[in-house]
């Protein structure tokens, strides 16, 4: 039986007051070339050990990495999604696809199964927080197993849910929990402009909160389509990373390969309570802070929502990157930030390459993306790796998943 607070409306945060909301085309930056090697970074070699060499790290791989650093796959795991290292230190990863949760290191071998597309994976205490497609469970962890299953937030929309008949594109969701012991969790959106799923229930295209201790459910941020990035900042701030909208009209209402390339950006935003994302009526446009426009598919009059009026997203990365995973740490050279895995488009001409990007923490904010990892994609398209998450180690180095190449990574100074 689903228990859900009673919907009211949310207030938005502070209005910041915008201009008119006509747009330049080319105001978005280009994609990177993956050519040039991004500053303060050089080509090294993939180091794969002799038992882990399988398609399609069959032959020698070359990665863009901080000079001096060294990278190389320490499993094999088809599918890799999302990363968190348990208190006793074992790196535990998701894997959607088989309904597991692994422990690959300090020895690879499943920790959960039979779950129902595991994805986020959120450690607090000695606590183990598992966001299913239906549901968000948490564990005891003890003695490296996960243990005493109880439910936090039941009966999630996803693919099974009789009135969606199947169709969900974006049934994995994502946990965090704040250091009041609130739990955030993602409820991503159906589909690329379904403005149903705002009336839902629960709503979609949300991240929801529960309360300390227990409760129902609520939306704490509306308007996000598919918050798959989900992480807790050094100071308890809640942030998202969001893969916006595909094949977006342009200010004149058409659907331009040339303008749905570099448009709408990505946002990389912080949740605050009632925070309004804008999807699927308004779009983040232009450089960060990146105002609101509408859209011209959605919201042509500026009837559904006034885009002028939600305050700019902090951040963003280029139209079409895809973040999954987000996660903040502490890197030598680099400080405090942001890592967030870019698993690279699919909606443009000149595919964005995949990557794991740093933002710096400073001031309660981020600062402009930085590649920290990138080289996983030739000039003409091809790839051979599309990370999924990183995460900083207790050794300090950052494991990245990969479930393209079906691998994970340690990169370490």
């Amino acid at each position: 039986m689903r228990v859900w607070a009673a919907r009211s409306a949310i207030a938005l945060v502070t209005a910041v007051t915008l201009t008119a909301c006509g747009t330049d085309p080319d105001a978005a930056p280009p994609p990177r070339s993956s050519s040039t090697p991004p500053a303060g970074l050089a080509a090294a070699p993939l180091q794969v050990p002799k038992d882990l060499v399988q398609a399609p790290l069959d032959e020698p791989r070359r990665a863009l990495i901080p000079k001096g650093w060294t990278i190389e796959v320490i499993a094999r795991v088809p599918k890799a999604r999302m990363a968190t290292f348990a208190p006793d230190g074992a790196l535990l990863v998701s894997v959607p696809a088989t309904g597991q949760v692994l422990t690959v290191r300090p020895d690879q071998h499943t920790l959960l199964d039979g779950l129902e597309q595991p994805h986020g994976l959120f450690v607090a205490g000695s606590t183990l927080y598992v966001a299913e497609s239906n549901r968000i469970d948490a564990y005891d962890y003890v003695d490296g197993r996960a243990v005493n299953r109880r439910t936090i937030a039941g009966d999630l929309p996803d693919a099974k849910s009789p009135e969606l008949r199947g169709a969900y594109s974006h049934a994995l969701k994502s946990v965090v929990v704040g250091p009041d012991g609130a739990v955030y969790f993602s409820i991503g959106s159906t589909g690329n402009a379904s403005a149903e799923d705002r009336v839902a229930t629960p709503p979609r295209a949300t991240i929801m909160r529960v309360p300390p201790g227990g409760g129902p459910a609520a939306p704490f941020a509306t308007g996000v389509r598919n918050g798959t990035g989900l992480a807790l900042a050094p100071d308890g701030s809640v942030w998202t990373a969001v893969n916006n909208r595909d094949n977006v009209a342009d200010p004149q209402g058409r659907v331009r390969q040339d303008y749905v390339d570099d448009h709408p950006p990505e946002s990389v935003a912080k949740l605050t309570p009632g925070r309004e994302l804008g999807w699927p009526y308004c779009n983040p446009d232009g450089t960060p802070p990146a105002r609101f426009i509408r859209d011209m598919e959605t919201n042509a009059d500026g009837s559904k929502m006034d885009c002028a009026a939600l305050p700019p997203v902090e951040q963003t990365l280029g139209a079409h990157s895809a973040p999954l995973g987000m996660s903040f740490a502490e890197l030598p050279g680099y400080g405090t930030g942001a890592l967030i895995g870019v698993h690279g488009s699919w909606n443009r001409r000149s595919p964005q390459a995949p990557e794991v990007s740093f933002f710096a923490w400073g001031n309660g904010t981020l600062g402009p993306q930085q590649t920290l990892v990138s080289g996983f994609q030739a000039d003409d398209g091809a790839r051979w790796g599309r990370p999924v998450a990183a995460v900083a180690g207790p050794d300090g180095a950052v494991y990245i998943t990969d479930d393209y190449a079906g691998a994970v990574y340690r990169l370490a100074p």
